[in-house]
């Protein structure tokens, strides 16, 4: 059998990439928005859009998403092949040392058809070369679920991005987020908590909706953002300084962020937390935030 040709698309040969066929099992299209939405949005690009190609036939393919200004992408978040060998040499091909995103539906491995999808997405990441590093619940709250109630127990302001950053280092002792706990270990706790806010100062939503919470008596507690990515709403942080964790103040920061959020238009929010992460992951139910959704993120 001969090698795959392995290459990005160019401008006007979009159409390759729907010649291969998806059942919709695993992946981006779990999230409801199809290639060419994207592409026309311009959140895939050709340039970002690699196939692997036998003959005629595309034996692999997969899909990096940016936002529109972005200038490299992201994340990959759509693999899918015939040839899982082609898939792995693909992902060791291009040029993006990203994180692979790999959407799953509740009860992922339930279904032998779903769980042999996953599996095959993940064993052709491993075999490029890419680490699992964690597995994550999606959340997706709506008003017919109900409010959370605000329990009322602290104060909230706004502050400017130092005062942010500085509470982004205080939360990283101890974190119990994968990702945090990677980036500090890899770069250190100020290059960690940088990282954290210029995430969340790179999403498209009003830096004014961001607060810190206090105690009545001034002490602070943690940090609430609220804010946007370029689908949705999102509760984009919760996070409980150390000295104050274990006493559900949790709670308060995501049912303020839900308010914040409705208030200014919100007909949907999303969120997301580890799976390990159990205290969060027990915030989100009292709060009413259904899971909808897994995801695995893998990097390089």
């Amino acid at each position: 059998m001969t090698d795959p040709v392995i290459r990005p698309l160019t401008a006007g040969e979009e159409h390759l990439f729907d010649t291969f066929p998806d059942p919709g099992l695993v992946g981006r299209p779990l999230l409801g928005t199809t290639y060419a939405e994207l592409r026309d949005r311009g959140e895939y690009r050709p340039e970002w859009t690699w196939i692997a190609r036998r003959g005629d036939e595309v034996v692999a393919r997969a899909a990096w998403w940016g936002a529109a200004d972005d200038k490299e992408p992201v994340a990959l978040d759509w693999l899918d092949f015939t040839d899982p060998d082609a898939a792995a040499a693909l992902l060791r091909a291009a040029p993006f040392r990203v994180e692979y995103c790999l959407t799953l539906p509740t009860g992922w491995r339930d279904t032998p058809a779903v769980l042999a999808a996953a599996q095959a997405r993940l064993t052709a990441a491993t075999t490029a070369g890419m680490t699992l590093l964690v597995e994550r619940y999606r959340y997706r709250w709506t008003p017919d679920l109900g409010l959370p109630e605000r329990p009322g127990r602290l104060v909230y302001r706004e502050a400017d991005d130092e005062a942010f950053l500085a509470v982004f280092r205080r939360l990283l002792a101890g974190t119990l987020d994968a990702h945090a706990r990677k980036a500090a270990a890899e770069s250190g706790v100020d290059a960690a908590a940088r990282e954290d806010l210029d995430i969340l100062l790179w999403m498209p939503a009003p830096r004014s909706w961001w607060r810190l919470a206090y105690t009545p008596d001034g002490d602070l507690v943690g940090l609430t953002v609220p804010t946007r990515n370029h689908a949705n709403p999102v509760i984009g942080y919760i996070g409980v300084v150390p000295e104050h964790r274990g006493r559900g103040y949790a709670y308060d920061l995501l049912a303020e962020a839900t308010h914040i959020l409705v208030e200014n238009g919100a007909d949907r929010i999303v969120a997301n937390t580890d799976v390990d992460n159990t205290p969060m992951a027990a915030t989100f139910a009292k709060a009413g935030y259904p899971i909808t959704q897994h995801r695995i993120d893998l990097t390089w």
